[in-house]
């Protein structure tokens, strides 16, 4: 079972922003200070997005490159797959995900509207409702 990661999605402010940047070309590269200890089980896992303090979506990790400038590129599959809305607090850079704690994926034919925005999902956990 490969490893994930959790990011906050920062400057995409929504899904669909998100989405326009992930699916503009043939990969998705995201930078990092550091490469991720465990980088090589994490081939083949995802990228769990974070925005307004929920998981809202992932991409495939696809490998990962050291730049000129000493940085690394995480590259992304050019998909965006929803998972069901999972609290999660935002935090600095990111942390790994193993996949028994991974939200579950949006399932075909499940319309976008079956899937809780994320601010009424973190107030409904506050709440102790989900």
């Amino acid at each position: 079972m490969p490893l994930s990661m959790t990011k906050i999605a920062y400057r995409s402010g929504s899904i669909e922003n998100l989405r326009k940047w992930v699916e503009a070309g043939p990969e998705a590269h995201m930078t990092t200070r550091y490469l991720p200890k465990r980088h090589e089980e994490m081939i083949g896992g995802s990228l769990y997005w974070i925005i307004e303090h929920a998981l809202v979506a992932r991409s495939e990790i696809l490998g990962f490159e050291q730049r000129e400038d000493g940085r690394w590129t995480i590259r992304l599959a050019p998909k965006l797959v929803l998972v069901h809305p999972r609290p999660k607090r935002a935090h600095q850079g990111w942390r790994y995900l193993e996949e028994k704690d991974a939200p579950p994926d949006v399932a075909d034919g499940e319309s976008a509207g079956d899937v809780l925005p994320g601010k009424l999902v973190r107030e409904l956990n506050r709440l102790g409702l989900v």
